[in-house]
């Protein structure tokens, strides 16, 4: 699976002990992510990820245009709700994108952590699931 790895300033460290954490699940799926913050986690955890502009640099919308052309399966954006964003109106454009598409989307830790434990359990198959409802 194609996972986008994007986290504001605040919750960089949070999404950097969840992907050391989950370090082997990480390493069997593509990763993607913006440029600070998936440069952080690379240097921690020496996964291989593709890297976008930084979020306010247009990172955010790389990875809703990947969502939009149906290449990215799933995105862990741990946001920060007690801080304004500048590019705030990207961030609610890729919420949006995740929730047109239905990309599953963890804005926190314990989401994320059920999510990535259903792919690793084989219980997230939800392109399958969608299929049959059409």
């Amino acid at each position: 699976m194609k996972i986008a790895l994007i986290a504001h300033d605040q919750k960089k460290d949070n999404l950097i002990q969840f992907a050391i954490a989950y370090r082997d699940i990480l390493a069997q799926h593509q990763l993607y992510a913006t440029g600070t913050t998936g440069t952080m986690i690379h240097d921690e955890t020496g996964l291989p990820i593709t890297l976008f502009r930084s979020g306010p640099l247009g990172g955010d919308q790389q990875i809703g245009a990947m969502i939009a052309n149906d290449e990215m399966d799933m995105v862990f954006f741990f946001r920060d709700p007690l801080t304004a964003q500048p590019h705030e109106p990207d961030v609610m454009a890729l919420v949006r994108l995740c929730d047109l598409y239905h990309i599953p989307l963890a804005t926190n830790m314990g989401t994320a952590e059920i999510i990535l434990k259903g792919l690793q359990e084989g219980f997230v198959d939800w392109r399958k699931l969608q299929e049959r409802r059409q």
